[in-house]
């Protein structure tokens, strides 16, 4: 098992806060299945998104307040998760596993969990895989994401998050 470095306190207040002002998402297009998109409440830090016939949703992203990569998963399967309160996840990169703490937060009703990490460039790692399985703390599949297309949208996104400044 591998572990990425994560401030896990720091991460929940800054969700918090991000949350509580939540500003909408700015589409910058959409790119191999994924939306490119700028989060203002991240310091229009860069973002692709895409969502499931499930309205599960996945976010890979930049998180420019903090100088931090980050992905969080929104699907309902995570159950009763508390806004703000710390869990452990674990994810599996085809068939490379990492063990993480990750923040509860919510997208309308659909509760999630967020993974920050301080090398932003494990999110184009992330996107240079095939598949992504994300469990539970219980050990239970939550769902399995296909990234395929990923690689080329994090390219516009990390051009997005260039053109920021």
């Amino acid at each position: 098992m591998k572990a990425i470095s994560t401030l896990a306190t720091v991460m929940a207040l800054l969700l918090a806060a991000g949350t509580a002002s939540a500003q909408a998402l700015i589409d910058k297009g959409f790119v191999a299945g994924w939306h490119v998109m700028v989060d203002p409440s991240f310091g229009n830090g860069c973002l692709i998104q895409t969502t499931y016939q499930d309205l599960s949703v996945v976010r890979i992203g930049y998180d420019a307040t903090a100088n931090r990569g980050y992905f969080v998963v929104f699907n309902k399967a995570w159950g009763n998760i508390e806004k703000g309160q710390t869990y452990p996840i674990r994810f599996d990169l085809d068939g490379e596993r990492f063990d993480e703490t990750s923040t509860g937060l919510y997208l309308d009703k659909i509760p999630g969990l967020g993974v920050f990490f301080q090398d932003r460039e494990f999110i184009h790692a992330i996107a240079q895989r095939r598949h992504m399985i994300v469990y539970a703390e219980d050990g239970r599949e939550v769902m399995a994401i296909d990234l395929k297309g990923s690689a080329k949208a994090l390219d516009y996104a990390r051009q997005c998050q260039d053109a920021q400044g």
